[in-house]
């Protein structure tokens, strides 16, 4: 972070712009409740918290994947998008669809 002086003359902490391949922000409650879920031990609450910062956070799947200035930072953003979409559809996707329709494991 950079230092910079404001309009009072006091310093503060300017946030350096976080790059796409940047790892995601987190905080402990987040650590937390992807931590449970992995354990099999996740409430509701961090159920939620975890998907949620798997979605939005991790594989930023609604933020804009066009970076002009580099086309591999492109692909790499919609490498992370397509992990955010493939969970997304899983979330809701009905599965009463699934019974009457055969699965690509399913074809010969």
């Amino acid at each position: 972070m950079d230092r910079v002086d404001d309009k009072s003359g006091a310093r503060r902490r300017r946030a350096t712009p976080r790059k796409p391949w940047h790892p995601p922000g987190y905080d402990a409650r987040d650590v937390r409740a992807i931590q449970a879920l992995a354990r099999g031990e996740a409430g509701p609450d961090d159920q939620r918290r975890a998907l949620d910062w798997i979605v939005h956070r991790a594989a930023q799947t609604y933020d804009e994947p066009f970076y002009a200035e580099n086309a591999r930072v492109t692909d790499y953003v919609l490498g992370r998008r397509s992990v955010g979409l493939a969970l997304v559809k899983l979330i809701r996707l009905k599965p009463a669809l699934m019974d009457a329709t055969p699965t690509p494991q399913d074809d010969p």
